[in-house]
């Protein structure tokens, strides 16, 4: 299974086996998957990727068996941002093996499918509806404990697609403190509401930055205004992300900066949040 950019399957041909019926794949492999969420947020630029990778990556190292799906399908950057550079191979039976960036963190982006990394992905939505539904019913994903989808910004087709097809998922919006991110917030939440979407809680990013030269905290973009929003919207507020520079550089080398920069605020921030996910996992 892959996609071209006129979106159509390179499927498998006639004397082939022929696949299951596709509500019957989407099922089967949403089966396997006992917890669901999408990282959504209201305006690009909020670092909703770099929470997506982190929260997988904090997940993965706590044990979990952990997915990562990038429906970001026009700004796919989930495999450079883990160091993930090569083409998913085709199994068996005929279905995608998602990228491993662990034992316990596997990953699946259009860009992984494209030659030329840096090629437009040209498609309307009927076409990113074909390609999400493919990413849930042609990936083996196998058994996971969580299933991670980063989206992107709005409250478009993709994000429209997944609440439409991953059943049971459950929201994480994402937000930085100034009034313009969470007046977008506030459209985030009602579209969860809208498509009777469980939302688990806002992340506030960016929150505060500590000076090297003077360890003083710098506001710069506010704070505090995730939280006042999660509450007057009677939603949980999981947590408040410093900024830190080391977030863009790792981000950019393709590396964990939660291994590198281990006892930071950031990381401290990612496994607070990521215990609260721990205990859906029953046992």
């Amino acid at each position: 299974m892959g996609l071209r950019q006129d979106g159509i399957s390179i499927a498998a041909s006639k004397d082939q086996v022929k696949k299951p019926d596709p509500d019957a794949a989407v099922k089967i492999s949403l089966g396997k998957i006992k917890n669901k969420f999408i990282v959504m947020s209201g305006k690009g630029g909020v670092g909703k990727t770099s929470i997506s990778v982190n929260l997988s990556i904090a997940l993965a190292n706590k044990g979990f068996k952990v997915g990562l799906m990038d429906v970001d399908l026009h700004g796919p950057d989930i495999p450079r941002m883990l160091g993930l550079s090569s083409m998913l191979d085709l199994d068996k039976d005929r279905k995608l093996v998602p990228a491993s960036y662990s034992e316990n963190l596997k990953a699946v982006s259009i860009e992984s499918l494209s030659i030329n990394k840096d090629d437009a992905i040209i498609w309307r939505g009927p076409v990113k509806y074909s390609a999400i539904r493919q990413f849930v019913s042609d990936v083996a994903w196998g058994e996971l404990d969580f299933l991670i989808i980063d989206s992107p910004p709005g409250t478009g087709d993709e994000p429209l697609t997944v609440a439409q097809i991953v059943t049971g998922a459950k929201a994480i919006i994402v937000t930085t403190p100034q009034e313009v991110s969470l007046a977008d917030v506030r459209k985030s939440i009602s579209f969860c509401r809208t498509l009777k979407m469980e939302i688990f809680g806002i992340i506030e990013n960016m929150s505060g930055f500590v000076c090297p030269h003077c360890n003083k905290e710098l506001d710069l973009f506010g704070t505090g205004g995730g939280e006042k929003t999660a509450r007057d919207a009677g939603i949980d507020f999981l947590g408040r992300i410093p900024f830190d520079r080391g977030m863009v550089s790792c981000g950019d080398a393709g590396i964990s900066f939660q291994e590198k920069h281990a006892d930071s605020a950031v990381t401290k921030v990612f496994g607070e949040i990521t215990d609260r996910m721990s205990t859906l996992i029953s046992g």
